[in-house]
């Protein structure tokens, strides 16, 4: 009986399932010979610069264990650089480098590494160790994204970054995802970051969750994480806008950082975006998808021609607005584990 009711609840609130987004969204709007473009990121990034999105710079691509050869002269003008897989997942076999030392590298964290410890981290990458799905992959070395200040009383080491949710183009739900202590300065919720969400309107944070549990203030820097203006919000949602004609893909997770001399930037997409976002804005995603599919339909009917993002990110900002605090007494939702919801 206990589950019924709170089933029934989740449902009223909109909070989406695993099942519902499965079969509802990411099964009926992402066509599957697109995924490449999404789970690759080095043609992620070659479409974005073909587009004239914004993304890190890249310095080179290693694609076998001979290339590394090729490694000092990428980043022979570069002191400081990322390391990632091509098809990674969740931050995992990223390597952040800040500086030399002593003709060796300083991680963003300080650990100090030679060059053979990091010839053997880029052979277990080309190998699949962190790939999706185990299979052989490719070596990303990229610009290193400088955190705007603006995070700095927020934000555990790393690089904070921003989701939003995007279906057919419509922004629908976006969260600042926090570095902590406890996630290593990785801005990933499963290993310990919090997410915080942002009013779509105006690009102001509300209160977050921390490990499934809503907080009001950075368990580092004890610093509320409600109030703070992200700035450029509405480049930020532009660029999540336009994500749709680069990847042909119609729902969507766009990661975006903002860096202190360059902006917004596109980090990656995701094809089957997590649903803990719901938590971190006190809100459902399945009523705000309703709502873009009904506009769907109605432009469809009256002989519109589609919208341009600027349209799209117009009608978001203007129905999707969440100018709110989360009231810490509110018992938490929980999407990600409502796997059983199916609700019509």
């Amino acid at each position: 009986m206990f589950f019924l009711k709170t089933l029934k609840a989740l449902k009223a609130h909109g909070v989406m399932g695993i099942n519902r987004r499965n079969a509802d969204y990411v099964l009926k709007y992402n066509k599957r010979h697109l995924y490449p473009v999404v789970d690759d990121k080095i043609l992620t990034k070659e479409r974005a610069i073909a587009a004239g999105i914004h993304v890190p710079e890249l310095y080179g691509i290693i694609e076998t264990e001979k290339d590394f050869d090729k490694f000092d002269s990428i980043v022979d003008k570069h002191k400081d650089f990322v390391i990632k897989p091509a098809q990674g997942a969740g931050g995992d076999g990223i390597i952040v480098i800040a500086d030399r030392y002593e003709g060796m590298f300083k991680t963003v964290s300080g650990k100090i590494i030679s060059r053979d410890e990091i010839g053997h981290h880029i052979s277990s990458i080309l190998s699949g160790l962190y790939s999706l799905g185990g299979h052989r992959d490719r070596v990303i070395i990229e610009y290193r994204v400088t955190p705007d200040p603006i995070f700095k009383s927020i934000s555990y080491e790393g690089v904070p970054d921003i989701r939003i949710i995007v279906l057919m183009g419509y922004p629908v739900m976006a969260m600042v995802r926090l570095p902590t202590r406890q996630s290593s300065g990785k801005a990933n919720l499963h290993q310990g970051a919090i997410g915080v969400g942002v009013d779509l309107a105006t690009g102001i944070t509300l209160k977050g969750t921390w490990l499934n549990k809503k907080i009001s203030k950075h368990p580092d820097t004890a610093n509320p994480v409600d109030g703070v203006q992200l700035p450029d919000w509405d480049g930020f949602m532009a660029l999540a806008a336009s994500c749709y004609e680069l990847s042909g893909l119609g729902y969507i997770g766009v990661d975006l950082v903002l860096d202190q001399d360059q902006g917004p930037l596109i980090l990656e997409l995701n094809a089957r975006p997590g649903l803990n976002i719901q938590i971190a804005n006190d809100a459902g995603l399945t009523h705000r998808c309703h709502a873009v599919e009904r506009h769907l339909a109605a432009l469809k009917k009256t002989g519109h021609e589609p919208e341009t993002p600027e349209q799209r990110v117009a009608y978001a900002q203007k129905h999707f607005s969440q100018p709110r605090s989360i009231k810490p007494e509110d018992p938490p939702a929980s999407p990600e584990s409502s796997n059983s919801e199916n609700p019509a």
